[in-house]
């Protein structure tokens, strides 16, 4: 069986499928193809049931749920650390609330948890990789940054006035989930082989991590192979492989606040599969 398996074209992502890349697991019946876009893309071709498995902002799932299915791993879980938003000189949250901001996305995740953070607030899309031009070139007075730009801002000069997830955990006491990987209801009885293929990869990039790091690099979009591995850390790990009960409590928490101010168009039902 096909399966394009959609993903954002970073390290991390890279990391978790290079096994699926170079065929070091059993695949159990399937074949492959790696569709890279970014997260804003996925998440808006998640809205048409495009691809069999994608990687979506956890934002975007109350929205393609009666299509997908959460898997239990996969999903991207800052605990302590998360989407920031930077400045050319520290802002406050009160300034920040009368800024204008320019942001990834409307469907991501960091896009909720700051809406969360601030409440209203004036904002503009911009692909992520330009967001950090925009605010150091003075075209905007802030930027959300997601991905590796959470570790390279201070090279554009610019400074951290918010971290989501340092806020999220003096917040609730719990991890940030940002991306999460889900695969479509269609599949039907094959999803649980499915699941355990995608989950065998994850382990293999963990277990043979030198190999997939040199894969991973390919990815990082000029960074070094110090901060790609410190990203990969970030986003890679034992919350990578399984949720865990406190990665499905902060799951439940942000999509529960979500619904709350109004961000989903209808109930949130969790659905994970096996």
């Amino acid at each position: 069986m096909q399966i394009r398996l959609g993903h954002s074209p970073d390290p991390d992502d890279a990391f978790m499928f290079w096994a699926l890349a170079v065929g070091a697991v059993e695949s159990r019946g399937f074949t492959f193809e790696q569709v890279l876009q970014d997260i804003q893309t996925l998440n808006e071709w998640a809205l048409e049931g495009r691809l069999e498995v994608t990687a979506i902002s956890l934002h975007a799932y109350p929205f393609v749920q009666d299509r997908y299915a959460l898997l239990p791993h996969g999903a991207s879980i800052g605990a302590g650390y998360g989407p920031i938003v930077v400045s050319r000189e520290e802002l406050s949250l009160e300034q920040l609330r009368s800024a204008e901001i320019v942001i990834p996305g409307a469907m991501t995740t960091a896009f909720l948890a700051l809406r969360l953070a601030l409440g209203d607030f004036r904002y503009r899309e911009l692909p992520f990789e330009r967001i950090g031009d925009e605010v150091s070139s003075g075209r905007a007075d802030a930027g959300l940054l997601i991905h590796e730009g959470q570790l390279t801002y201070a090279a554009e000069g610019l400074t951290k006035s918010l971290d989501l997830g340092e806020w999220w955990l003096l917040e609730t006491g719990l991890p940030l989930p940002l991306g999460v990987n889900v695969a479509r209801r269609d599949l039907g009885e094959r999803l649980p082989d499915l699941s355990a293929v995608l989950l065998d990869a994850i382990r293999a990039g963990l277990e043979n991590r030198d190999e997939a790091m040199r894969y991973a690099l390919r990815f990082g979009r000029g960074i070094d192979i110090a901060l790609a591995d410190r990203f990969v850390g970030m986003y890679v790990n034992e919350l990578t492989c399984d949720y865990g009960e406190e990665g499905r409590q902060a799951v439940e928490e942000l999509l529960r606040r979500g619904d709350a101010i109004g961000a989903f168009p209808e109930p949130v039902r969790l659905d994970y599969v096996g």
